[in-house]
């Protein structure tokens, strides 16, 4: 399993972001960092897909388990140096009222697999060349 994304430039630093699979979105820099403004920035999807990343993980080990996770939410607080670099990315989950000890535990568990969170922890290898243009 992969992905293919293309960033195509807009105006400025707005990029419209092709996901593939029909879902198309903008990227930009805030108007106070020189940009129009028009679409989180690409950090900001940092902390949207380990969010949603830890969301999804546990709910399809809950479903595994036949477990109904109603109102679960989690929570991404991303930090960055002066550079605006990402450094630390505070993950809360908030699990529904009526769990038992056990099942909070393992769940908390569980949001730490999620591979997003195994890519920010442990990196990933990337390549970066020139595209020929046709």
């Amino acid at each position: 399993m992969g992905a293919h994304v293309v960033a195509r430039r807009i105006d400025g630093f707005s990029h419209e972001v092709d996901l593939g699979d029909g879902f198309e979105m903008v990227v930009d820099e805030p108007t106070e960092d020189g940009g129009s403004g028009t679409g989180p920035r690409p950090t900001q999807l940092l902390a949207t897909s380990l969010a949603g990343c830890a969301a999804i993980t546990i709910e399809l080990y809950a479903e595994r388990k036949g477990w109904e996770l109603p109102g679960l939410e989690v929570e991404v607080d991303m930090r960055s140096d002066a550079e605006r670099r990402p450094t630390h990315f505070a993950v809360e989950v908030a699990l529904p009222e009526g769990l038992d000890d056990e099942r909070r535990k393992k769940l908390m568990v569980i949001a730490e697999k999620c591979p997003v969170h195994k890519l920010l922890e442990h990196g990933a290898e990337i390549t970066v060349t020139e595209k020929a243009r046709a």
